[in-house]
């Protein structure tokens, strides 16, 4: 009996020893060489192809333990497809615990306020962590693919920033930008003030498009608003500089000559009437709220005081002697 219990007695010390080995190999961090490291498994990858990934990867030694370690776990088929990223040293357990939840590695885009879609465009070309689908495509593809009903592309994606996993197509950023414009303007189209000289969201998405462009201090936004829906209710030209640049496209120097403001193009709002064909950039939230729900005034005119704010007036004198304070003084 004395050597049965000293025989059992060793037999469960070496269980507890084999048990604490392989708690401590399982979780002990892994031998990667450097970090960050990037790693893909494809949909339908099987708990053995991912240990394969992961060795080729120079992430993993030890397949045949990870593989037991994750049928032990019950997680051989419940890996997860996606573009991986590891910061820090894991363990194979650690590493288990990712690839079977799905903590894909994440990428962010932000699109600034004012951004032309030739701006976003670049930006999501120049993007890292996105898959580059649209490439190939024409504007009248991707409005499709995206199910946009406009015929231009230009103000229809709402700026922010989006977070994406890894390797996301950047047709599905687009499609998410281009539906979050389409809330944000149905939300404020909805609540308009009465009697406004638009017709329809698109016809606000232009202009606030150009209040956007035309705002240096927020606080002046809903004033700017105002001089060109009072424009628009007179039949006055907007006379507003940014379409022109816009018209220019990649001549514009940084400069506006007078014979810019006379050159005729679609944009030209010194030339023509009414709004723009299309919006001229991206418009925040701010500027929507702006474009459909104008500051009450009577004013017609403003120019730049040099900080950023604008002065307003309701007549040419007044206005012009603003611009001659303003400006031409500071010449």
């Amino acid at each position: 009996m004395g050597l049965i219990k000293r025989l059992s007695g060793s037999i469960i010390l070496l269980a507890v020893m084999l048990l604490g080995a392989t708690v401590y190999y399982v979780t002990r961090p892994l031998a990667i060489a450097e970090f960050p490291v990037d790693f893909s498994l494809q949909p339908g990858t099987s708990l053995t192809g991912a240990a394969n990934q992961l060795k080729k990867a120079g992430i993993l030694d030890d397949t045949q333990v990870f593989v037991l370690l994750g049928r032990s776990m019950k997680l051989a088929g419940q890996i997860k497809y996606g573009n991986y990223q590891l910061s820090k040293p894991v363990s194979m357990y650690d590493l288990l615990e990712i690839i079977s939840k799905g903590r894909v590695a994440q990428g962010d885009l932000t699109i600034i306020e004012g951004w032309t879609y030739k701006q976003f465009r670049a930006a999501l070309n120049a993007s890292p962590k996105l898959s580059h689908d649209t490439l190939l495509l024409t504007d009248a593809e991707i409005l499709q693919k995206i199910g946009a009903t406009e015929k231009h592309p230009e103000g229809l994606f709402f700026p922010d920033t989006y977070n994406f996993p890894a390797g996301s197509s950047d047709l599905a950023l687009m499609k998410r930008a281009y539906l979050t414009m389409q809330r944000h303007l149905q939300e404020h189209w909805e609540t308009r003030d009465k009697d406004l000289p638009l017709d329809t969201p698109y016809q606000a998405l232009i202009l606030a498009s150009i209040i956007e462009k035309e705002t240096g201090k927020a606080i002046d936004r809903t004033m700017i608003a105002s001089v060109f829906i009072n424009r628009l209710r007179k039949g006055m030209r907007l006379q507003t500089d940014p379409t022109v640049i816009y018209g220019i496209g990649d001549k514009y120097d940084g400069n506006i000559r007078k014979r810019d403001l006379l050159s005729d193009t679609a944009y030209n709002t010194y030339t023509r009437y009414g709004l723009t064909p299309t919006p001229i950039a991206l418009p925040g939230k701010d500027s929507l709220y702006a474009a459909l729900h104008p500051a009450t005034s009577s004013a017609l005119y403003f120019v730049s005081r040099g900080d950023g704010t604008s002065q307003f007036s309701s007549s040419l004198p007044d206005h012009n002697q603003a611009v001659q304070r303003f400006q031409l003084n500071q010449k």
